[in-house]
């Protein structure tokens, strides 16, 4: 048909902390952690006249025979080997390749080659012309989009999407960060001038994914608390959202940055509106690193007491440790180990540095000739590889340094008295409906049922795995608002486990 689109979120190259490929471990049905915007914010830019259909590869395999003339590829970094196979594939068999996202955004030169279409930057204030021009049959071999004005920006397509199994809904309400850390490569994608959907809208949103089952739900923004004001605002009409739902409460997930602590009102309304799980870049306790890498949010502050105030507030964090920066020498693992066992955070994402083309670091590294470019650098093979020579160890000793960390914080007993440590600070407020939190319809509830079966399957991991649990499921009885918090940290840690002995990584002898 020749109005007719194929959209595809490739699989990652490898699997990832934030993801939910260890259902395959246990035999269970493929699930997403978190459902994918991309590809269902396209499909709500489509025009009515094409067909459209979608494929999550987090969930089931690409249909290599799909009888559309068009196929749409996207991805990021941790996606490029999957997006250029699909690429070929298609393309041998005569169809359309169109591929955008923010990796053919950031490096372009990586996939013209490989596709008849390439899409640079936002879709919203192009997406008319795009589908004008293929419906006519004479498209551009290249489209740019700038900066896309929120307030246009249509509901995702949810009703084409598997959303039965799909753990976490997601609502991106706004984009951009004011932020300038070195390597980060957000600010090269969407800008740094943070721009927001009207309130209106993302109610509209948060409300189409509650009738979609969803009872978790993924605030998708870089930096939700980035502007304070317009988060004050909306994280109230989400309080008072949240507390209007009949069929069980809403949990969310988020991104802030760790300066947000300082911020009594905001810490309030998270508490009300939730609850509330935040990702948080900590990256480092050791001050030169956040001096060199500019980011400056995390410096002058308390990074113990601050994450205590998010667990005062009833608000669970979850943390990314980076080494490898040039102020990082080989006491930098035990810094951190002791940073994370002080802080009770359960949950960290633990990588070397890496430079993303497009970023300061890329070109200051770049510069200085400290960039590697062999097939296993960089984040999109595995996390705790990089394309960075380290300026006071080797890339040897960093990575075998990282391989410790990794271990000994996710050692049963290490994890284990981080959850213990954390079951008992966390002060979950009383919500009007705190006896049934986040029910799950009955259409997503098998893939909520199988994520409580991976979590219980830990304990055939070993008998330090099952006394793990034990302690755990024991401390949680006993306060039991913590369950649902206590529950996804199981499960991340099932995930966790399980990328690391995808990667010969886990070494059950450290300790």
């Amino acid at each position: 048909m020749p109005n007719s689109i194929y959209l595809i979120n490739p699989v990652d190259n490898f699997p990832t902390y934030y993801s939910a490929d260890v259902f395959a471990r246990y035999g269970y049905p493929s699930a997403a952690y978190i459902a994918n915007l991309s590809i269902t914010t396209v499909a709500a830019l489509v025009p009515d006249d094409f067909e459209i259909s979608l494929c999550d590869e987090q969930i089931s395999p690409a249909d290599l025979d799909t009888t559309a003339a068009i196929v749409g590829i996207t991805g990021k970094c941790t996606q490029v080997d999957r997006m250029l196979d699909l690429a070929k594939i298609y393309r041998e068999r005569g169809k359309i390749v169109m591929i955008g996202g923010p990796q053919a955004s950031l490096c372009p030169e990586q996939f013209r080659p490989h596709c008849d279409i390439l899409v640079c930057g936002e879709l919203e204030d192009i997406a008319q012309q795009v589908f004008d021009d293929l419906r006519a049959g004479s498209w551009q071999a290249e489209y740019s989009g700038g900066r896309a004005d929120m307030t246009h920006s249509p509901i995702p397509r949810w009703d084409l999407y598997p959303n039965e199994r799909t753990l976490t809904g997601s609502v991106q309400t706004s984009r951009g960060c004011p932020f300038e850390c070195e390597f980060c490569d957000v600010i090269q994608y969407v800008g740094r001038k943070q721009r927001h959907k009207s309130i209106e809208q993302v109610l509209a949103e948060l409300e189409t994914l509650y009738q979609c089952g969803y009872r978790v739900i993924f605030l998708a923004d870089d930096n939700l608390t980035a502007s304070r004001h317009r988060a004050k605002q909306l994280l109230a009409a989400i309080r008072d959202w949240n507390n209007q739902r009949t069929d069980g409460r809403v949990a969310f997930t988020t991104q802030l940055s760790i300066d947000t602590a300082k911020d009594d009102e905001i810490l309030q309304l998270l508490s009300e509106a939730g609850p509330f799980n935040v990702f948080i870049g900590i990256e480092t306790p050791n001050e030169a690193s956040l001096r060199e890498t500019k980011k400056r949010q995390n410096l002058n502050i308390d990074l113990v007491q601050s994450v205590e105030r998010f667990f005062q507030n009833g608000i669970c964090v979850i943390g990314s440790l980076t080494v490898g920066f040039d102020a990082d020498g080989p006491d930098i693992f035990e810094q951190q180990y002791q940073f994370a066992t002080a802080s009770s955070i359960p949950i960290f994402g633990i990588g070397a540095l890496v430079a993303p083309s497009a970023t300061p670091l890329f070109e200051r590294l770049k510069r200085e000739g400290r960039l590697v470019t062999d097939a296993n650098s960089g984040a999109d093979t595995q996390p705790w590889h990089t394309n960075i020579i380290p300026l006071q160890m080797t890339r040897e000793e960093l990575l075998a340094g990282i391989r410790s960390l990794a271990n000994r914080l996710y050692h049963p007993e290490a994890f284990t008295q981080r959850m213990l440590a954390y079951i008992e600070k966390l002060q979950v407020p009383s919500y009007p409906d705190t006896r049934n939190p986040q029910t799950p319809n009955s259409s997503l509830a098998q893939v909520h049922a199988n994520s409580a079966k991976v979590i219980w399957n830990l304990a055939f991991l070993g008998a330090k795995e099952m006394d793990m649990l034990s302690s755990i499921v024991k401390a949680m009885a006993k306060k039991p608002e913590t369950r649902p918090s206590v529950m996804g940290m199981l499960f991340q840690y099932a995930q966790i486990r399980y990328m690391f002995d995808r990667a010969g990584f886990w070494d059950s002898i450290v300790k």
